[in-house]
């Protein structure tokens, strides 16, 4: 049987499925790579995405995010307030595009898709039509030929949230934002059609689907003011479409074995609240001690997997008082 891994997208909340691809790794001595045949990421799941493909073990994914974030979700009062007057966005993207190629490594720093050792598929929008774009290697059903683009500049697209970066530019197709804007936030169904319709190397019923959540809201909070505002709007683009993706993969793959890891949070955490880490390092080590890894990947639990459109067993998500 061959295997599927999407990650969502959230910013610094990143951390959560990157402590569930360390328990992965700790309870069944593989790297994740080796665990999948494919792997999907949006935004910050595009940044983990193209971490397995490189090979760094996800307990160093762990690391780079609790010390890596603060570099660049780094706000410095006089300068964050210019650059938001001159670009409207709070942070550097150069920054976040350096950061990825440095954490990729020397090998895979400069790699296309094509030469990724994986599967990968990284989503972007084009920011001039709204056009979603699906980055993948080359392959003859796929009449986008997207493979020969450079992997740290796709995922810079990927991650670059409105407000918060600016738009990343690949040539010729134009500047890019963040493939969550709209419905890829959760990129489980895209990699669904993509490998199953595309790629003539994956049939639904002999393909095992897992997609890693990272944290919703158990509860909608309203907005008091304006800037709190945009930021809560931006997190409901990304996450409320969330649902519909798992909803359209059951519609339309009913035989494909499918598993959500995900969790409930009581309160916002934005994608830039560093100064939460550790707290969402607490949720996420929750969610991973609950998790029977080689169970999952063998097709044999059945607390995590989904046998309709419905919402994750409460008693495994939620992360109420207590």
């Amino acid at each position: 049987m061959r295997r599927i891994l999407t990650i969502d997208g959230g910013g610094v909340r990143g951390i959560i499925p990157a402590l569930l691809l360390a328990e992965l790794e700790r309870d069944t001595g593989t790297p994740t790579r080796k665990a999948f045949d494919m792997v999907a990421g949006t935004s910050t799941g595009a940044v983990l995405a193209a971490g397995i493909a490189a090979g760094i073990p996800a307990a160093e994914l762990v690391r780079l995010y609790a010390e890596r974030a603060p570099e660049v979700f780094r706000s410095i009062p006089l300068l964050s307030g210019v650059r938001r007057l001159v670009t409207g966005t709070l942070y550097d993207t150069e920054t976040l595009h350096t950061l990825i190629r440095h954490e990729l490594g020397p090998e895979a720093r400069d790699w296309t898709l094509n030469d990724a050792p994986i599967d990968l598929l990284i989503t972007a929008k084009r920011l001039a039509d709204g056009m979603p774009w699906y980055f993948v290697r080359d392959n003859p059903a796929n009449s986008c030929r997207a493979g020969g683009f450079r992997l740290s500049h796709v995922v810079t697209a990927s991650a670059a949230a409105p407000t918060y970066f600016r738009p990343w530019t690949i040539a010729p197709i134009g500047e890019l934002i963040d493939g969550g804007i709209g419905v890829a936030g959760n990129p489980v169904y895209q990699a669904c059609v993509e490998a199953f319709e595309y790629t003539n190397a994956y049939e639904p019923a002999e393909t095992l689907v897992v997609s890693l959540g990272t944290g919703k809201l158990l509860r909608r909070e309203r907005p008091r003011w304006l800037w709190p505002w945009l930021g809560w709007l931006l997190a409901e683009l990304l996450r409320s479409p969330a649902e519909q993706q798992t909803e359209l993969l059951h519609r339309h793959y009913p035989e494909t074995p499918f598993y959500r890891l995900d969790l409930e949070l009581e309160h916002e955490i934005g994608l830039d609240a560093v100064d939460r880490i550790g707290e969402l390092r607490a949720h996420g080590a929750r969610l991973a001690s609950a998790v029977d890894w080689p169970a999952i990947l063998e097709g044999r639990d059945e607390r995590f997997r989904m046998t309709d459109a419905t919402t994750l067993p409460r008693e495994y998500c939620r992360l109420g008082p207590g």
